[in-house]
């Protein structure tokens, strides 16, 4: 009976976790983003593709960005070539929502929640940075492989560094190891 207490509290706490910062995401991109005669996407959507651009610029590649013209992406070149897209979907927000969502309902204490919370985010936007910067650079060189590279190899990177960071917090910090 205790086992099946343990499991609804972590639904109840995960989906509501989940849908609550789901619904506040969505009212964030409703408010910044533009559609229509002109495209603009969110600002984390820009800060993504810009700190991507700074990476690959400090590797020393030739890169640059811009706002696509028909539709709310931006345009990462590498050189003059047009070499990939950065979509909302890759800020890497929804992937965090669902991080955090998952250690707020095997919550420990408040303090090492939230200390995990912060620290996760920044990992997991630290490799979606190199992950998008890696992509665009692979998409120029190889193009031939750009479904390969980014419906297989890229959701392996990010979605392993959250599972990662789940099998952590589950095994060191979160309250579910005490009850048996």
């Amino acid at each position: 009976m205790k086992k099946r207490k343990t499991i609804i509290k972590f639904l109840v706490k995960f989906f509501v976790t989940y849908f609550v910062l789901l619904g506040i995401y969505s009212i964030y991109l409703k408010q910044t983003q533009q559609k229509g005669d002109v495209f603009s996407c969110a600002p984390i959507t820009k800060t993504v593709a810009n700190h991507s651009q700074q990476l690959a610029k400090f590797l020393g590649y030739n890169t640059r960005i811009e706002d696509h013209e028909d539709e709310l992406s931006i345009k990462f070149y590498v050189g003059n070539i047009y070499a990939a897209r950065i979509v909302e979907g890759c800020n890497s927000i929804s992937i965090i929502i669902l991080f955090l969502a998952f250690i707020i309902a095997f919550s420990g204490s408040l303090k090492v929640t939230i200390i995990f919370g912060v620290v996760g985010t920044f990992v997991i936007y630290s490799v979606n940075i190199v992950r998008v910067m890696a992509l665009s650079m692979l998409m120029y060189k190889y193009p031939q492989y750009q479904e390969a590279l980014h419906g297989l190899l890229f959701p392996a990177i990010i979605y392993g560094t959250v599972f990662l960071l789940w099998i952590i917090w589950v095994n060191r910090f979160s309250y579910l190891k005490k009850v048996k």
